[in-house]
């Protein structure tokens, strides 16, 4: 029997906790966190330990992290294409979209808002929203005010260069 301060009852019980065989006396002591990691740590080395014993009784050659032999190198034929600017009549576009895509526009936002951060000026006049370089590219992007051109290139090296005014 257990005894307590003169406030507290005094109990002999035991905790119960039912499992699939019935009632058990008391709860299991279950293994914390760092425990539970640490096991796991030791099977792994023990594992990887076992292997390499097993690779070497074997005579296997050694195996690179990656799973590809160490003494293997890999060589692609090259492809040789040239570059070949395609003309457009007028102002159509041959390839891609006809809408400046998600991609050319955080790119030309990106490189706009650089040379504007260090000292280039700008081609519209400043709106008074406008408190960074960042907002400054975007609203020249959307004016349609930057001498730049996209060019989209296809993968046999056909290509052509697009202004922005063509562009939606």
């Amino acid at each position: 029997m257990v005894k307590h301060s003169s406030n507290q009852k005094t109990s002999s019980k035991k905790f119960k906790t039912k499992t699939d065989k019935g009632i058990n006396s008391a709860p299991k002591k279950s293994r914390s966190r760092r425990d539970v990691s640490t096991t796991t740590k030791k099977i792994a080395i023990k594992h990887d330990a076992t292997l390499e014993k097993a690779r070497v009784q074997l005579g296997d050659t050694p195996v690179k992290k990656s799973g590809r032999p160490e003494d293997e190198v890999v060589t692609y034929a090259e492809v040789e294409f040239e570059l070949k600017e395609i003309m457009p009549n007028g102002n159509q576009i041959l390839i891609g979209p006809a809408r400046i895509t998600r991609f050319e526009k955080a790119r030309i936002t990106g490189a706009r808002s650089l040379q504007l951060s260090l000292g280039a000026p700008a081609f519209i006049r400043v709106p008074h929203e406008v408190r960074d370089s960042i907002s400054l590219a975007t609203a020249e992007l959307y004016a349609k005010a930057l001498p730049i051109s996209i060019r989209r290139v296809l993968p046999n090296g056909v290509y052509q260069d697009i202004p922005i005014d063509w562009l939606k």
